[in-house]
């Protein structure tokens, strides 16, 4: 039997946040509205484990939705801003930081020639998007749906993850016409990209995509899909942009990039550049980067943009990462050593399921079906998913509130903490 944790204290802080902050919450999918319940409010952390207000210990699967791959509070990072802070929190002003850290990431990423930081995973991926506009002189863009690229208007068409949880598809705010720019595909469909190509011949700007989706449950590409998009974007001179906000450090020194042996025009990096810290970044070949501010006719800027402290902290992580390539394989062999156990649990089980995992990144979807885009996640049991959730929070394991996101494993976890998750999908599945 599995007994219910007292979580009183987060109740009650949920409803004094609802008083000030809309919703209760300042990103939605916290707000456990595809799960039921109110959300769980946390204290601290510390490796692979998270401590709520109520004194609740769960080991942790978000990972702060991907940047602490080496888990929480990791020494080096901590030490590294604590040396940091007393120099001040921003200048405004260059830093020889932001140079090493370019230097950085130059090195260990394919076909990045130029970056320019920015704040946010969600400005990234708008400021490449503009900056593909300007290269190409072009205005459409094509991306996929269920895929999450941040907040800007642009990507709120038949997006993913805390989209897919609030039922919104179409969302109030964005404009008709930027919305007729954004052109949406199928995940995994080379032949609709060709047709939305064929009608809007010599229009398309770019096209941007989440070379593994983490916005949907993990879901990998089909086999020539990311290959194909390469190619039509050659023949037909568009800018091919890969979001690796979720994947980039996170499924190789080199992110999808180098796993998948694929290189994008611009890719787009957030959190984990800063080791969790509020960062993000965009780069790519030198040819399109130069159009971008001062160089360029392209604006973007940004107050903290290469903010020293979000900085120093991605610089610490990043070079741990780069120097300690086994880093990979040990998150590697730990996710598939958790996939075999709830495989093993959910054979047994009786009941349809699917485990989808690339590198680090993992998602159970209750379906009879595979799981390889959009709507076949959203066909899942969503329902069963509910429960799954709310039975594995009281044991201890803190899952993403949503059927629509995928796992992060963090390398701080052991396999007594991979055990614990598999006993406890037992004892969950077997309340129901």
């Amino acid at each position: 039997m599995i007994m219910k944790m007292n979580r009183t204290n987060s109740a009650s802080l949920f409803e004094r946040a609802q008083k000030t902050i809309p919703g209760g919450v300042n990103s939605p999918v916290r707000a456990f509205k595809s799960v039921g319940g109110h959300p769980v409010f946390i204290k601290k952390a510390k490796g692979a484990y998270l401590y709520d207000v109520d004194g609740n210990q769960y080991i942790d699967f978000i990972a702060s939705w991907g940047p602490m791959i080496l888990g929480h509070a990791y020494a080096p990072v901590v030490e590294a801003i604590q040396e940091y802070a007393p120099y001040s929190t921003s200048y405004g002003a260059p830093t020889e930081l932001e140079i090493e850290m370019a230097e950085l990431i130059c090195s260990m990423t394919p076909g990045i020639d130029l970056i320019r930081m920015v704040s946010s995973g969600t400005e990234a991926c708008m400021s490449a998007i503009r900056l593909a506009r300007g290269y190409t002189g072009k205005n459409k863009i094509i991306k996929f749906e269920g895929h999450y690229h941040g907040h800007a208007d642009s990507f709120l068409v038949k997006a993913g993850s805390g989209l897919a949880t609030f039922n919104i598809q179409t969302v109030p705010g964005v404009t008709a016409g930027v919305a007729n720019d954004t052109l949406v595909a199928p995940y995994n469909d080379l032949d609709a990209v060709k047709k939305l190509i064929g009608e809007n011949k010599g229009e398309i700007a770019a096209i941007i995509v989440e070379p593994v989706a983490g916005n949907m449950g993990c879901v990998l590409p089909a086999t020539g899909f990311l290959e194909g998009l390469r190619k039509i974007c050659d023949e037909e001179s568009i800018v091919f942009i890969f979001d690796e906000v979720m994947t980039g450090f996170r499924l190789s020194a080199g992110g999808a990039q180098e796993k998948l042996g694929i290189q994008a025009d611009l890719v787009t990096y957030g959190k984990v550049i800063g080791a969790g810290m509020p960062v993000g970044a965009f780069g790519g070949k030198q040819a399109i980067m130069e159009h971008i501010a001062p160089l360029g006719n392209v604006y973007q800027a940004g107050t903290l943009s290469g903010n020293p402290i979000a900085m120093i902290a991605g610089y610490t992580l990043l070079k741990e990462l780069k120097s300690n390539p086994h880093i990979y394989e040990e998150l590697n062999q730990k996710t598939a050593y958790l996939h075999q156990g709830l495989e093993k649990i959910l054979s047994n089980w009786g009941q349809p399921y699917v485990i989808n995992r690339f590198g680090s990144m993992i998602s159970i979807h209750f379906s009879d079906h595979p799981v390889t885009d959009f709507a076949t996640a959203a066909s899942a049991n969503n329902d069963l998913f509910k429960k799954y959730f709310h039975a594995m929070l009281d044991q201890g394991i803190y899952l993403p509130p949503s059927a629509f996101e995928s796992w992060f494993l963090n390398n701080a976890l052991t396999y007594a903490d991979l055990d614990k998750t598999i006993e406890a999908t037992h004892l969950a599945l077997s309340s129901f």
